[in-house]
């Protein structure tokens, strides 16, 4: 765990200074393997307002995968934001039952965020350069067949998004990760295949 700290602390530094204000503003500011959950929990959450749903989204896996295509294919960043778990939902809707923040696992909200976060930025950067900017036609998708239950969240995922490109190519790739259902609202949990 130790070692994580040191790789998080130098990762830290050196996203600090890029200038970008994203980066900035989602990466954790304290991890301590010495704070018990509850409190390393309650600092994470500190600023963020509370919710109790998910907000967006959309209201069935369907047609989540559907606006994601859309979204895609317009090279949209603010849709596909909007269609991913904020970091509000994910420490007050996701990581209290999340299996990788529980025993025997145990991994700190701020650095379970700051890795899932990451990954789902690197996964939409490379699906943007692959397929952004140039509609794309959905004839299907397919989501592993075992869904996980984490309290009153099921994940699905990952999911391999087919279609049919500008010119008539078939395209049949692994684009979302894994995607939070929670209450009848679907978004992206991730965008990058774990």
């Amino acid at each position: 765990m130790r070692a994580l700290i040191v790789l998080w602390a130098i990762v830290s530094v050196l996203t600090a200074g890029c200038g970008n204000p994203d980066v900035q503003a989602e990466t954790p500011s304290v991890v301590d393997s010495i704070v018990p959950r509850e409190e390393a929990l309650r600092r994470f959450r500190e600023g963020l307002p509370v919710v109790d749903s998910l907000s967006g989204g959309a209201q069935s896996r369907d047609a989540l995968v559907a606006a994601f295509v859309r979204a895609l294919g317009a090279a949209d960043t603010a849709a596909l934001a909007a269609l991913a778990v904020t970091r509000a939902e994910f420490a007050y809707l996701y990581y209290p039952t999340a299996a990788q923040g529980l025993p025997p696992y145990d991994l700190e909200p701020g650095l379970m965020w700051f890795m899932l976060f990451e990954r789902s930025n690197q996964g939409i950067r490379r699906s943007l350069q692959l397929h952004g900017g140039s509609p794309v036609r959905l004839t299907g998708y397919d989501c592993s067949a075992m869904s996980q239950r984490e309290g009153e969240n099921t994940i699905h995922g990952p999911c391999v998004v087919r279609g049919l490109d500008g010119r008539g190519d078939s395209i049949a790739a692994p684009l979302l990760g894994r995607i939070l259902e929670r209450g009848g609202r679907y978004k992206v949990l991730s965008y990058a295949i774990d």
